[in-house]
Protein backbone atom coordinates (compact mmCIF):
# COMPACT_ATOMS: atom_id res chain seq x y z
CA UNK A 1 0.00 0.00 0.00
CA UNK A 2 1.29 3.55 -0.68
CA UNK A 3 0.66 6.92 -0.91
CA UNK A 4 0.63 10.17 -3.46
CA UNK A 5 0.93 13.25 -2.05
CA UNK A 6 1.07 16.89 -3.87
CA UNK A 7 1.83 20.04 -2.11
CA UNK A 8 0.80 22.96 -4.36
CA UNK A 9 2.79 26.12 -2.79
CA UNK A 10 0.12 28.16 -4.35
CA UNK A 11 1.97 31.34 -6.66
CA UNK A 12 5.50 29.76 -6.12
CA UNK A 13 7.23 30.07 -9.80
CA UNK A 14 10.47 29.72 -11.19
CA UNK A 15 10.79 32.81 -13.42
CA UNK A 16 8.41 34.28 -16.57
CA UNK A 17 7.72 31.81 -19.52
CA UNK A 18 8.72 32.16 -22.88
CA UNK A 19 5.77 33.65 -24.18
CA UNK A 20 5.24 36.22 -21.65
CA UNK A 21 5.97 39.12 -23.19
CA UNK A 22 3.34 38.67 -26.12
CA UNK A 23 0.81 36.88 -23.58
CA UNK A 24 1.09 39.05 -20.26
CA UNK A 25 3.53 41.46 -20.87
CA UNK A 26 2.83 42.91 -17.24
CA UNK A 27 4.73 40.01 -16.18
CA UNK A 28 7.96 39.96 -17.99
CA UNK A 29 11.33 39.71 -15.77
CA UNK A 30 8.91 37.92 -12.95
CA UNK A 31 10.66 35.38 -11.01
CA UNK A 32 9.46 35.10 -7.59
CA UNK A 33 11.73 32.54 -5.71
CA UNK A 34 14.52 34.19 -7.33
CA UNK A 35 13.50 37.96 -6.33
CA UNK A 36 12.21 36.52 -2.71
CA UNK A 37 16.24 35.12 -2.46
CA UNK A 38 17.36 38.67 -3.76
CA UNK A 39 15.95 40.35 -1.24
CA UNK A 40 16.19 38.04 1.62
CA UNK A 41 19.81 36.57 1.31
CA UNK A 42 20.23 34.74 4.27
CA UNK A 43 16.31 32.63 3.65
CA UNK A 44 17.26 29.18 4.17
CA UNK A 45 14.27 25.96 3.02
CA UNK A 46 17.03 23.33 4.14
CA UNK A 47 14.22 20.31 3.12
CA UNK A 48 13.03 22.10 -0.24
CA UNK A 49 16.60 22.74 -1.18
CA UNK A 50 17.37 18.97 -0.87
CA UNK A 51 15.00 18.00 -2.78
CA UNK A 52 16.11 20.28 -5.88
CA UNK A 53 14.16 23.69 -5.11
CA UNK A 54 17.72 25.25 -6.49
CA UNK A 55 18.08 22.66 -9.31
CA UNK A 56 14.60 23.76 -10.88
CA UNK A 57 15.25 27.49 -10.08
CA UNK A 58 18.68 26.40 -11.63
CA UNK A 59 20.87 28.96 -9.72
CA UNK A 60 22.14 29.45 -6.23
CA UNK A 61 21.56 31.61 -3.48
CA UNK A 62 23.87 32.31 -0.25
CA UNK A 63 23.10 29.47 1.99
CA UNK A 64 21.08 27.39 -1.43
CA UNK A 65 22.51 25.02 -3.33
CA UNK A 66 22.06 22.99 -5.96
CA UNK A 67 21.07 19.02 -4.87
CA UNK A 68 23.16 16.42 -6.57
CA UNK A 69 20.81 13.63 -5.69
CA UNK A 70 17.76 15.40 -6.41
CA UNK A 71 14.57 14.43 -8.90
CA UNK A 72 12.97 17.29 -10.51
CA UNK A 73 11.79 19.66 -13.29
CA UNK A 74 10.02 22.20 -14.35
CA UNK A 75 6.79 22.65 -16.02
CA UNK A 76 4.79 25.60 -18.33
CA UNK A 77 1.38 26.95 -17.77
CA UNK A 78 -0.50 25.37 -20.54
CA UNK A 79 -3.30 27.33 -19.59
CA UNK A 80 -4.13 31.14 -20.84
CA UNK A 81 -2.62 34.04 -18.41
CA UNK A 82 -1.78 33.04 -14.44
CA UNK A 83 -4.60 31.75 -12.41
CA UNK A 84 -5.32 29.33 -9.45
CA UNK A 85 -8.41 28.08 -10.47
CA UNK A 86 -7.40 27.06 -14.19
CA UNK A 87 -3.89 26.16 -12.93
CA UNK A 88 -5.67 23.67 -10.55
CA UNK A 89 -8.08 22.40 -13.49
CA UNK A 90 -4.63 21.78 -15.35
CA UNK A 91 -2.72 19.88 -12.64
CA UNK A 92 -5.46 17.50 -12.72
CA UNK A 93 -5.81 16.77 -16.04
CA UNK A 94 -7.98 18.78 -17.77
CA UNK A 95 -7.25 19.83 -21.07
CA UNK A 96 -7.58 24.03 -20.91
CA UNK A 97 -9.56 25.97 -23.44
CA UNK A 98 -9.97 29.27 -23.87
CA UNK A 99 -12.93 31.40 -22.25
CA UNK A 100 -14.09 34.63 -23.56
CA UNK A 101 -14.32 37.96 -21.62
CA UNK A 102 -17.59 38.96 -21.84
CA UNK A 103 -19.61 41.27 -18.92
CA UNK A 104 -22.71 39.64 -17.51
CA UNK A 105 -24.99 42.09 -19.26
CA UNK A 106 -24.30 40.24 -22.56
CA UNK A 107 -25.36 37.18 -21.50
CA UNK A 108 -28.33 38.03 -18.79
CA UNK A 109 -31.01 37.72 -21.57
CA UNK A 110 -29.76 33.87 -22.34
CA UNK A 111 -29.28 32.80 -18.78
CA UNK A 112 -32.62 34.02 -17.93
CA UNK A 113 -34.20 32.25 -20.84
CA UNK A 114 -32.57 29.22 -19.76
CA UNK A 115 -33.37 29.35 -15.90
CA UNK A 116 -37.01 30.05 -16.77
CA UNK A 117 -37.30 27.31 -18.84
CA UNK A 118 -36.36 25.18 -16.41
CA UNK A 119 -39.28 26.16 -14.36
CA UNK A 120 -37.57 29.03 -12.12
CA UNK A 121 -38.67 32.12 -10.95
CA UNK A 122 -36.56 34.94 -12.05
CA UNK A 123 -36.81 38.48 -12.28
CA UNK A 124 -34.34 41.31 -13.50
CA UNK A 125 -32.65 43.88 -10.94
CA UNK A 126 -30.94 46.71 -11.43
CA UNK A 127 -31.37 50.24 -13.41
CA UNK A 128 -29.94 50.68 -16.25
CA UNK A 129 -27.03 47.71 -16.00
CA UNK A 130 -29.31 44.22 -15.27
CA UNK A 131 -28.79 41.38 -12.86
CA UNK A 132 -30.72 38.79 -12.00
CA UNK A 133 -33.01 37.47 -8.53
CA UNK A 134 -33.82 33.76 -9.11
CA UNK A 135 -36.44 32.70 -6.79
CA UNK A 136 -36.03 35.29 -4.34
CA UNK A 137 -32.95 34.55 -2.80
CA UNK A 138 -30.37 34.05 -5.50
CA UNK A 139 -28.32 36.71 -7.22
CA UNK A 140 -26.48 36.03 -10.51
CA UNK A 141 -24.35 38.97 -11.57
CA UNK A 142 -20.43 40.01 -12.45
CA UNK A 143 -17.96 39.08 -10.14
CA UNK A 144 -16.03 42.28 -9.29
CA UNK A 145 -13.05 40.98 -7.18
CA UNK A 146 -11.11 39.38 -9.82
CA UNK A 147 -10.15 41.05 -13.31
CA UNK A 148 -14.09 41.97 -14.96
CA UNK A 149 -15.66 39.90 -17.13
CA UNK A 150 -14.37 36.73 -16.81
CA UNK A 151 -16.59 35.39 -13.40
CA UNK A 152 -20.03 35.38 -12.97
CA UNK A 153 -20.97 34.80 -9.19
CA UNK A 154 -24.32 33.62 -7.35
CA UNK A 155 -24.73 34.81 -4.07
CA UNK A 156 -27.29 33.52 -1.85
CA UNK A 157 -28.40 33.76 1.75
CA UNK A 158 -28.17 30.35 3.16
CA UNK A 159 -30.31 29.91 6.06
CA UNK A 160 -33.15 30.72 3.44
CA UNK A 161 -32.20 28.48 0.63
CA UNK A 162 -29.97 25.11 0.46
CA UNK A 163 -26.45 25.00 -1.16
CA UNK A 164 -27.90 22.21 -2.96
CA UNK A 165 -30.21 24.24 -4.61
CA UNK A 166 -27.59 27.38 -5.44
CA UNK A 167 -25.32 24.81 -7.20
CA UNK A 168 -28.20 23.62 -9.12
CA UNK A 169 -28.86 27.06 -10.38
CA UNK A 170 -25.37 27.14 -10.86
CA UNK A 171 -24.36 24.17 -13.20
CA UNK A 172 -27.71 25.58 -14.82
CA UNK A 173 -26.03 28.79 -15.58
CA UNK A 174 -22.56 27.51 -16.61
CA UNK A 175 -24.09 25.01 -19.37
CA UNK A 176 -24.63 28.12 -21.20
CA UNK A 177 -22.44 30.59 -20.70
CA UNK A 178 -18.50 31.18 -21.88
CA UNK A 179 -16.62 32.84 -19.15
CA UNK A 180 -13.93 31.51 -17.25
CA UNK A 181 -15.51 30.53 -14.09
CA UNK A 182 -19.39 30.68 -12.87
CA UNK A 183 -19.02 30.38 -9.02
CA UNK A 184 -22.30 29.65 -6.64
CA UNK A 185 -21.88 30.71 -3.14
CA UNK A 186 -23.22 31.74 -0.12
CA UNK A 187 -23.11 32.19 3.44
CA UNK A 188 -25.55 31.91 7.25
CA UNK A 189 -26.79 34.62 9.52
CA UNK A 190 -27.31 37.00 6.06
CA UNK A 191 -30.86 37.77 4.34
CA UNK A 192 -31.57 38.39 0.93
CA UNK A 193 -32.20 42.41 2.17
CA UNK A 194 -28.19 42.72 3.26
CA UNK A 195 -26.99 40.71 -0.42
CA UNK A 196 -29.13 43.18 -2.54
CA UNK A 197 -27.08 46.28 -0.31
CA UNK A 198 -24.33 45.15 -1.34
CA UNK A 199 -25.09 45.16 -5.02
CA UNK A 200 -22.02 48.28 -6.68
CA UNK A 201 -21.55 48.99 -10.18
CA UNK A 202 -17.87 49.32 -11.62
CA UNK A 203 -16.68 50.87 -14.95
CA UNK A 204 -20.43 51.49 -16.27
CA UNK A 205 -20.30 47.77 -17.35
CA UNK A 206 -20.14 45.89 -14.79
CA UNK A 207 -22.52 44.81 -12.14
CA UNK A 208 -22.22 42.68 -9.00
CA UNK A 209 -22.35 41.78 -5.24
CA UNK A 210 -19.58 43.25 -3.41
CA UNK A 211 -19.20 39.51 -1.20
CA UNK A 212 -17.46 41.11 1.76
CA UNK A 213 -20.14 43.56 2.22
CA UNK A 214 -22.60 41.35 1.89
CA UNK A 215 -21.67 39.32 5.16
CA UNK A 216 -21.53 35.98 2.98
CA UNK A 217 -17.99 35.04 4.50
CA UNK A 218 -18.32 35.31 7.77
CA UNK A 219 -20.44 32.21 8.90
CA UNK A 220 -21.55 28.98 6.94
CA UNK A 221 -19.80 30.01 3.95
CA UNK A 222 -19.98 27.25 1.18
CA UNK A 223 -18.78 27.90 -2.17
CA UNK A 224 -17.79 25.18 -5.37
CA UNK A 225 -16.14 27.08 -8.72
CA UNK A 226 -17.10 25.54 -11.83
CA UNK A 227 -14.93 25.62 -14.61
CA UNK A 228 -15.21 26.32 -18.51
CA UNK A 229 -14.30 23.33 -20.24
CA UNK A 230 -13.79 21.29 -17.11
CA UNK A 231 -15.38 17.80 -17.24
CA UNK A 232 -14.64 16.13 -13.54
CA UNK A 233 -15.04 12.79 -15.01
CA UNK A 234 -11.66 12.83 -16.52
CA UNK A 235 -10.03 14.61 -13.79
CA UNK A 236 -7.67 12.88 -10.96
CA UNK A 237 -10.25 12.24 -8.66
CA UNK A 238 -12.86 11.35 -10.38
CA UNK A 239 -10.47 8.78 -11.91
CA UNK A 240 -9.03 7.58 -8.70
CA UNK A 241 -12.30 8.04 -6.50
CA UNK A 242 -14.68 5.74 -9.16
CA UNK A 243 -11.82 3.03 -8.87
CA UNK A 244 -12.11 3.02 -4.42
CA UNK A 245 -8.83 5.10 -4.04
CA UNK A 246 -8.76 7.22 -0.63
CA UNK A 247 -8.42 10.98 -1.74
CA UNK A 248 -8.35 14.21 0.21
CA UNK A 249 -8.18 17.48 -1.04
CA UNK A 250 -6.61 20.03 1.71
CA UNK A 251 -7.13 24.08 1.58
CA UNK A 252 -8.42 26.21 -1.55
CA UNK A 253 -8.06 22.91 -3.64
CA UNK A 254 -10.85 21.84 -1.77
CA UNK A 255 -12.65 24.63 -3.27
CA UNK A 256 -12.23 24.61 -6.74
CA UNK A 257 -11.87 20.68 -8.14
CA UNK A 258 -14.99 18.95 -7.66
CA UNK A 259 -14.13 15.34 -5.67
CA UNK A 260 -17.53 13.28 -5.74
CA UNK A 261 -15.94 10.75 -3.90
CA UNK A 262 -13.03 11.73 -1.70
CA UNK A 263 -12.85 14.00 1.80
CA UNK A 264 -11.89 17.80 1.08
CA UNK A 265 -11.18 20.39 3.40
CA UNK A 266 -11.14 24.32 3.05
CA UNK A 267 -8.40 25.78 4.98
CA UNK A 268 -6.14 28.90 4.49
CA UNK A 269 -4.18 29.15 7.17
CA UNK A 270 -0.45 27.76 6.20
CA UNK A 271 0.25 25.91 9.62
CA UNK A 272 -3.47 24.68 9.97
CA UNK A 273 -3.36 23.19 6.76
CA UNK A 274 -0.39 21.71 6.42
CA UNK A 275 -0.96 20.20 10.14
CA UNK A 276 -4.34 18.60 8.73
CA UNK A 277 -2.31 17.29 5.69
CA UNK A 278 0.19 15.28 7.70
CA UNK A 279 -2.81 13.82 10.27
CA UNK A 280 -4.23 13.18 7.04
CA UNK A 281 -0.98 11.19 5.51
CA UNK A 282 -0.16 9.16 8.89
CA UNK A 283 -4.49 8.23 8.87
CA UNK A 284 -3.88 7.14 4.97
CA UNK A 285 -2.67 3.76 4.60
CA UNK A 286 -3.23 3.90 0.73
CA UNK A 287 -4.50 6.83 -1.43
CA UNK A 288 -3.79 10.32 -3.25
CA UNK A 289 -3.39 13.85 -1.25
CA UNK A 290 -3.54 16.86 -2.67
CA UNK A 291 -2.76 20.26 -0.50
CA UNK A 292 -2.52 23.58 -1.86
CA UNK A 293 -0.42 26.96 0.44
CA UNK A 294 -2.73 29.60 -0.57
CA UNK A 295 -0.89 32.00 1.91
CA UNK A 296 1.96 32.25 -0.38
CA UNK A 297 -0.59 33.48 -2.70
CA UNK A 298 -1.83 35.72 -0.53
CA UNK A 299 1.27 37.54 0.62
CA UNK A 300 2.06 37.61 -3.63
CA UNK A 301 -1.00 39.38 -4.31
CA UNK A 302 0.16 42.25 -1.11
CA UNK A 303 3.78 42.58 -2.20
CA UNK A 304 5.33 41.62 1.21
CA UNK A 305 8.01 39.43 0.30
CA UNK A 306 8.81 38.83 4.68
CA UNK A 307 5.42 37.35 4.71
CA UNK A 308 5.90 35.26 1.35
CA UNK A 309 9.44 33.72 3.06
CA UNK A 310 7.24 33.32 6.24
CA UNK A 311 4.66 31.06 5.21
CA UNK A 312 7.45 29.20 3.15
CA UNK A 313 9.50 28.33 5.99
CA UNK A 314 6.42 27.11 7.84
CA UNK A 315 5.48 24.67 4.54
CA UNK A 316 10.02 24.21 4.58
CA UNK A 317 8.89 22.45 7.60
CA UNK A 318 6.08 20.51 7.47
CA UNK A 319 7.26 19.13 4.02
CA UNK A 320 10.79 17.72 6.49
CA UNK A 321 7.55 16.04 8.96
CA UNK A 322 6.36 14.80 5.65
CA UNK A 323 9.46 13.46 4.20
CA UNK A 324 10.68 11.65 7.73
CA UNK A 325 6.76 9.65 8.01
CA UNK A 326 6.96 8.47 4.41
CA UNK A 327 6.74 5.12 3.72
CA UNK A 328 9.42 3.51 0.79
CA UNK A 329 6.92 3.62 -1.90
CA UNK A 330 5.05 7.10 -0.88
CA UNK A 331 6.10 9.76 -3.20
CA UNK A 332 5.72 13.47 -2.33
CA UNK A 333 5.59 16.10 -4.97
CA UNK A 334 5.39 19.59 -4.52
CA UNK A 335 5.25 22.21 -7.25
CA UNK A 336 3.23 25.67 -8.17
CA UNK A 337 0.38 26.49 -10.16
CA UNK A 338 1.84 29.86 -11.25
CA UNK A 339 3.68 32.76 -9.79
CA UNK A 340 3.24 35.64 -8.04
CA UNK A 341 6.09 37.53 -7.83
CA UNK A 342 5.89 39.92 -4.49
CA UNK A 343 8.45 42.57 -6.42
CA UNK A 344 7.02 42.80 -9.77
CA UNK A 345 5.41 46.23 -9.10
CA UNK A 346 1.78 44.84 -9.81
CA UNK A 347 -0.27 42.37 -7.46
CA UNK A 348 -1.39 40.11 -9.82
CA UNK A 349 -0.42 36.64 -10.57
CA UNK A 350 2.68 36.83 -12.35
CA UNK A 351 3.16 33.89 -15.62
CA UNK A 352 5.83 31.99 -14.59
CA UNK A 353 7.33 27.92 -14.89
CA UNK A 354 6.90 26.30 -11.62
CA UNK A 355 9.05 23.78 -10.19
CA UNK A 356 8.39 19.89 -9.76
CA UNK A 357 10.80 18.36 -6.79
CA UNK A 358 10.05 15.13 -6.37
CA UNK A 359 11.08 12.79 -3.38
CA UNK A 360 10.54 9.14 -2.37
CA UNK A 361 13.06 7.33 -0.59
CA UNK A 362 14.48 5.03 -3.04
CA UNK A 363 14.63 7.64 -6.12
CA UNK A 364 17.46 9.76 -6.59
CA UNK A 365 19.05 11.91 -9.01
CA UNK A 366 16.36 12.42 -12.04
CA UNK A 367 15.51 15.02 -14.28
CA UNK A 368 12.07 14.31 -15.46
CA UNK A 369 12.52 17.70 -17.89
CA UNK A 370 10.57 20.63 -18.80
CA UNK A 371 7.51 19.74 -18.76
CA UNK A 372 4.79 22.25 -21.44
CA UNK A 373 1.97 21.30 -19.07
CA UNK A 374 0.85 21.19 -15.32
CA UNK A 375 -1.35 18.02 -16.77
CA UNK A 376 1.74 15.78 -16.51
CA UNK A 377 1.73 16.04 -12.84
CA UNK A 378 -1.68 14.26 -12.84
CA UNK A 379 -0.61 11.80 -15.15
CA UNK A 380 2.17 10.91 -13.13
CA UNK A 381 -0.28 10.89 -10.46
CA UNK A 382 -2.69 8.08 -12.08
CA UNK A 383 -0.05 6.16 -13.43
CA UNK A 384 1.23 5.69 -10.28
CA UNK A 385 -2.09 4.22 -9.01
CA UNK A 386 -2.06 2.10 -12.42
CA UNK A 387 -5.56 3.69 -13.70
CA UNK A 388 -6.16 5.02 -16.79
CA UNK A 389 -4.35 8.58 -17.78
CA UNK A 390 -6.89 11.76 -17.39
CA UNK A 391 -8.37 14.19 -20.60
CA UNK A 392 -4.64 15.87 -20.57
CA UNK A 393 -1.04 15.40 -19.96
CA UNK A 394 1.93 12.45 -20.27
CA UNK A 395 2.90 11.13 -17.11
CA UNK A 396 7.11 10.92 -16.22
CA UNK A 397 7.08 8.19 -13.50
CA UNK A 398 8.80 6.00 -16.08
CA UNK A 399 11.95 8.78 -15.71
CA UNK A 400 11.53 8.41 -11.88
CA UNK A 401 11.65 4.58 -11.89
CA UNK A 402 13.96 3.73 -14.50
Amino acid sequence: MSKFILIVLDGFGIGAMDDVVKARPQDAGSNTFAHICRELPDLKLANLESIGLMNAANFESKLMKKSPAACYGTASLAHFGADTFNGHQEIMGTRPKQPLIKPFNESIHIIYDTLKASGYKVKYMGNKLKFLLVNDYITVADNLEADPGQIYNLTAPLDYISYEEVLKVGRLVRSVVPVSRVIPFGGSEVNIDDILAAVEEKDGRFIGINAPKSGVYNKGYNVIHLGYGVNEKVQVPYILGINKISITLLGKVADIVENPFGKSISCVDTREVLELTCREFEKMSHGFICTNVQETDLAGHAQNVNIYAEKLKISDDYIGRLKKSMAEDDLLLVMADHGNDPTIGHSHHTREQVPLLIYNKKMCSRFVGNRTTLSDVGATVCDYFQLPSPENGESFLKILQS
